[in-house]
């Protein structure tokens, strides 16, 4: 059996491109690796940040959705989204910026057993710093352009939070399917570890019973998962089909290929392959300066550039 090594990206909707790209380049010192479109509906924005390259485990997806309404919030859900930073001298440091540029957040605290800072954009989705003491992914690499100092940087995803009816449906998709493995476990809440120990792949799923979400602004899409490569991609479109799951089948996303599926509480998850990653169509140093087209859509660029407003640099 394949083994899943940890978080690959996560997918949020906003209703502001613009505003989206101030708070994650600008506040939280990402780097912005791509900008595209929605590839189902190029009418949208589809916006990347992470590390220097958009490695796989640092990329948060943002699809602008002018007129989406308010999120409701409640369960069958992913909840809230870890981010993982140096020491417990960087929550001090991020504790401070939040509070120059006004940014909602608590005060430093413990979350999944690592010390803590949870904080909110201005759409209200909700996330949390986690101290990793070198617990990151190899491959992850500091952004020279940030506006944040290195030794404070956001490294990657962490802890993910996933709130649902049925804990034991997940549980089981995740340790009996995907080889996570259940490293403690409460009455309303379980963590889940794909790499032991590890907190890029750790997903913390709570027990909550009442209406579902309401998805809206600031709510989150999809969890990606990684794999290697295309020939552990269909090993996993064949489980999940096995185990009577409805399987997408494999999408070819040219920076990466894919495949989509629900848990049995409406998660939706996505599996995506490590490559061949974002600088297959854009120089290591311009990355996300322009709009970036897939080959599929480049014959549209006119249309598609028309009915997008330009996101201001500063």
């Amino acid at each position: 059996m394949y083994a899943i090594p940890g978080h690959h990206h996560i997918s949020m909707i906003t209703k502001d491109a613009k505003q989206n790209n101030h708070f994650y380049r600008d506040v939280l010192g990402l780097r912005r690796v791509k900008m595209t479109v929605n590839q189902d509906d190029p009418s949208m924005y589809h916006l990347f940040y992470g590390d220097k390259t958009g490695s796989a485990g640092t990329e948060l997806s943002f699809f602008e959705i002018p007129l989406v309404g308010r999120t409701y919030r409640g369960t069958n859900a992913i909840t809230q989204i870890g981010l993982l930073v140096p020491s417990e001298e960087s929550l001090t440091y991020w504790k401070a910026r939040f509070e120059e540029y006004g940014v909602q957040h608590g005060d430093i605290t413990a979350y999944a057993n690592r010390p803590a800072l949870h904080f909110e954009d201005s759409e209200g989705l909700r996330m949390v710093l986690l101290v990793s003491n070198g617990d990151k992914a190899e491959h992850w690499e500091s952004w020279e352009g940030s506006s944040v100092p290195l030794e404070h940087q956001i490294q990657g995803m962490g802890s993910v939070e996933i709130t649902v009816r049925r804990l034991d449906k997940i549980a089981r998709t995740l340790t009996e399917m995907f080889g996570y493995t259940e490293v403690s476990r409460t009455k309303d809440e379980a963590i889940f570890q794909a790499v032991s120990g590890e907190a890029f792949g750790e997903i913390v799923v709570k027990h909550l019973d009442g209406p579902a979400e309401k998805p809206g602004r600031g709510s989150i899409h999809h969890l990606a998962i990684r794999v290697k490569n295309e020939a552990e991609l269909v090993y996993w479109d064949e489980q999940i089909r096995v185990r009577g799951f409805h399987s997408s089948g494999i999408v070819d996303r040219f920076y990466f290929k894919s495949l989509y599926f629900r848990e049995s509480n409406g998660i939706l998850f996505e599996i995506a392959t490590d490559g061949p990653g974002f600088t297959i169509d854009g120089d290591i140093q311009k990355l996300g300066e322009k709009l970036d087209l897939p080959p599929f859509l480049e014959a549209r660029r006119t249309e598609i550039e028309e009915n997008l407003k330009p996101i201001e640099e500063n």
